[in-house]
């Protein structure tokens, strides 16, 4: 995945999830034989069950140290072959219409079982801990096979655009701990936006026809060019003792998040509670944040309400016009529903040491710090870029 520069690149189409929909019905396109594409992304049986092991006993010496998964003898006639792209998937059964334990079956028929993991059994931190280190030790140890079944692994992602940051920010320790290649990542949409999904040409929603458009994602994540997309490093600090419930994205620290040169109004809070993590699709802070939050803990709470995307995307409109923002009545001062007047934002420019603080209007309902092309389910708040803003873009990155 990346973040294209090229003009090429930029015109990605904000497709509606009816017409990805009807797409994606198998009408068009190369019939994809079931045997062929396992024997594209089926890892070694012996590798698939040490990284199993590995995970669910929080060991990644497991296939190091343990017999059971030593080479198993072959006949003469027989080689061990690695895959041309090695492959595990990652399934949020709460995404979307709730697609998950179905395409979980499927995806077990289409690979190795153990290389389809649920999230609500594996969480992504385990796989890169536990799954990862285990192969790259048996790789250490001279074994070929290990070696380059690491070396070639791709990551599927079915799931929302949280899911798939998730995933992400949990890869991009490898980065940190110099684990390198890091694997790229492939998206099957089972979210309600899925903006970055369709800012990759993955989709912007799970097709009707699904059986065979999951064979045609898995053969593209084989072939697919590899590109890269910005990340974007959040440290938020908030008085300690407040109830909150982070999402997967952000991680507790000690580090605190207030730049000691920032002067902020008012008196801080002696303690702060701190964390810091990763986006790659867009931060936002005001209205849709909040409706955001609603549906989460909604989805949670009453499972049976989010039925699919159409239904998912009733839901937040429902939740915009009665949120305090629009719609409903304000019972104290109807300015307090502005973001100036809760926020004082700040930006320090490049090659800058001091910052400068950003007049936010009072009209002014939400910020958004934007990375993809899409934002909003397909919208395009860019609009239509000219080109010789386009060429000096590409210029200057």
């Amino acid at each position: 995945m990346s973040n294209p520069t090229k003009a090429d690149s930029t015109r990605i189409a904000a497709r509606s999830s009816m017409v990805d929909s009807i797409k994606g019905c198998g009408l068009s396109g190369i019939r994809i034989d079931k045997e062929t594409l396992k024997t594209r992304i089926l890892i070694p049986e012996y590798l698939r069950l040490a990284i199993k092991e590995a995970i669910q006993l929080k060991d990644s010496s497991v296939g190091v140290d343990d017999n059971r998964f030593k080479k198993i003898e072959l006949n003469e006639d027989q080689n061990e072959v690695v895959p041309e792209a090695p492959m595990v998937i990652f399934v949020n059964s709460k995404s979307g219409g709730r697609h998950g334990p179905v395409l979980k079956k499927r995806l077990q028929e289409l690979m190795g079982e153990e290389q389809v993991f649920d999230l609500k059994s594996v969480k992504p931190p385990e796989f890169v801990k536990y799954g990862l280190a285990c192969l790259e030790k048996m790789a250490s140890l001279g074994d070929q096979c290990a070696k380059e079944t690491r070396e070639k692994l791709r990551i599927m992602v079915a799931g929302g655009d949280g899911t798939a940051g998730w995933v992400l920010g949990s890869l991009a320790e490898l980065y940190k701990e110099d684990r390198l290649p890091v694997p790229p990542v492939g998206i099957i949409p089972l979210g309600t936006g899925n903006d970055l999904s369709r800012s990759f040409s993955w989709g912007g929603s799970f097709p009707f026809a699904w059986r065979s458009a999951i064979k045609r994602s898995l053969s593209k994540a084989v072939t697919g060019p590899i590109r890269y997309l910005d990340s974007w490093h959040v440290l938020l600090s908030m008085p300690d003792g407040e109830k909150v419930e982070p999402p997967h994205c952000l991680r507790k620290t000690e580090r605190s998040a207030l730049e000691q040169d920032l002067d902020v109004e008012g008196e801080l809070p002696d303690k702060l509670a701190c964390y810091e993590g990763l986006f790659y699709n867009y931060f936002s802070m005001g209205m849709d944040a909040q409706v955001a939050y609603g549906f989460h803990h909604l989805r949670d709470e009453k499972p049976y309400l989010a039925q699919g995307p159409i239904t998912n995307k009733l839901i937040y409109s429902g939740y915009s016009c009665t949120q305090g923002w629009f719609c409903t009545p304000c019972v104290s001062d109807p300015s307090l529903r502005g973001l100036n007047n809760i926020i004082r934002m700040h930006i320090k420019k490049l090659n800058r040491s001091d910052w400068e603080q950003v007049q936010v209007p009072s009209s002014v309902r939400s910020i958004v710090a934007l990375n993809l092309h899409n934002y909003g389910s397909g919208r395009n708040p860019w609009g239509k870029l000219k080109p010789d803003y386009l060429e000096k873009v590409c210029l200057s990155t």
